[in-house]
């Protein structure tokens, strides 16, 4: 190991931007006193010192660190989870900007930042021989002539589809191309979406996620992949490539290419809700370890536990300017880089909590009003959580549009003949 000497770089944006060059390191940490970046090279780690700078975001400028880098972060700080203060410089922690993620992760006492058996004890146990690694992209990519399809409202039909699912069971795609992004831009997958006669496509999560050691341990999968961990990246194991350069992002643009040049819309199945870092026991993969107590929402009188409005143990903090940030950066993305046509927001109420209440005039919904990029792409809401008063169809602002759970419900059992 040894230390990277590295520039000051730049606050923003958040997240590696690689420039051709070398690539800028930026993140943000309110409670740490050091941030360092760590980059591998198999399982050689080399240091840099990321330098403090304005409104908490801390920040380096690294020569000749190209695209591809594997990286990650170590937070030294205060470690006290009564104050809801969990910093542990010994848990290598995934950018939560991070465009792309190598490796696997390997369950193992060492991802937890506490004592299995003491939670109030910090485990020193170092993480990064057993966790994902941020991963450095080149961002370029022809686009061609791609351009917004804008398919009217009145017009569209939505086939909601599992990229891996949907491309695994087709007969016609080939079996190297099954499961991943490339299948579904097959022209076997694009013909057989375009003769069911649908206008767009409403992908199953397909952010970074997670799968629970409680599954794996069963010998299951986290098959749906609603336990995001990286907002910004295209799952990995839905690529048929992982090299930097044609890696999940590649692949996950050619399709959205493919499926524009037939007609058809890509809509995002997105949640922002919670992280799949789980509950107060729960593993230090990233948003945890930075700064636990911006991104989540703590129960104040006894910050050792979140409160959770989504059942699976802990709720993002929307209160929070730069998770606001995070949330309304990843969305334009997808739109900007990604060249989506949409959103539908899993647990949308939970969204729109300001303090307890579902707030129809929260604050990210006045950010997408407002937002020029945001508002002229389709906004689906799935307007219910599980916290009080967590059902609100009806309740979305203007430009939402909304899934009608009791209305779907009742035309599945109508169909499928359930008596009454």
């Amino acid at each position: 190991m040894k230390e990277r000497q590295a520039w000051p770089g730049r606050p923003y944006p958040l997240g590696a931007s690689f420039d051709g060059f070398g690539t800028n390191f930026a993140v943000f940490s309110s409670v740490a006193e050091r941030v360092e970046l760590c980059l591998f090279e198999g399982d050689r780690e080399d240091k840099a010192e990321l330098a403090p700078g304005v409104d908490h975001v801390w920040h380096a400028y690294l020569p000749g660190v190209i695209a591809g880098q594997q990286y990650g972060f170590r937070v030294h700080g205060a470690w006290d989870p009564g104050q809801g203060l969990r910093c542990n410089p010994a848990k290598l922690l995934l950018d939560p900007y991070a465009r792309s993620f190598t490796g696997r992760l390997e369950w193992s006492p060492a991802l937890f930042a506490h004592k299995l058996d003491a939670p109030d004890q910090r485990s020193d146990e170092d993480s990064a021989p057993h966790t994902l690694r941020s991963t450095v992209i080149a961002p370029w990519f022809d686009w061609g002539n791609d351009r917004p399809l804008d398919t009217p409202w009145h017009d569209t039909v939505i086939y909601e589809v599992h990229v891996k699912g949907f491309t695994a069971r087709h007969p016609e795609v080939p079996p190297a191309l099954r499961g991943t992004y490339a299948g579904l831009a097959h022209p076997a997958a694009i013909q057989h979406l375009r003769e069911l006669g649908v206008t767009a496509v409403e992908l199953l999560p397909v952010h970074q996620f997670v799968h629970d050691g409680s599954l794996l341990d069963k010998g299951l999968r986290n098959y749906w992949g609603y336990n995001s961990i990286g907002f910004f990246a295209p799952h990995d194991e839905y690529g048929s490539r992982r090299d930097a350069v044609m890696g999940p992002c590649a692949e996950f643009k050619h399709m959205v290419r493919a499926l524009h040049q037939a007609g058809i819309e890509v809509i995002l199945d997105v949640v922002y809700n919670h992280t799949g870092e789980g509950n107060h026991l729960g593993p230090m993969l990233s948003f945890r370890g930075l700064d636990n107590g911006a991104y989540y929402r703590i129960v104040q009188d006894n910050k050792s536990y979140y409160m959770d409005y989504t059942g699976t143990g802990n709720t993002l903090n929307m209160q929070h300017p730069y998770v606001l940030q995070l949330v309304m950066d990843s969305l334009r993305y997808w739109v900007e880089e990604m060249h989506v046509d949409g959103f539908l927001f899993d647990l949308a109420a939970t969204l729109a909590r300001e303090l307890h209440d579902v707030d129809r005039l929260a604050t990210f919904f006045q950010l997408v009003q407002q937002d020029p990029v945001l508002r002229r792409v389709k906004l689906i809401a799935e307007p219910w959580d599980l916290g009080e008063n967590g059902y609100q169809v009806g309740g979305f602002p203007p430009l939402w549009s909304e899934w009608n759970g009791k209305f779907r419900d009742g035309v599945r059992d109508f169909w499928r003949g359930s008596r009454g």
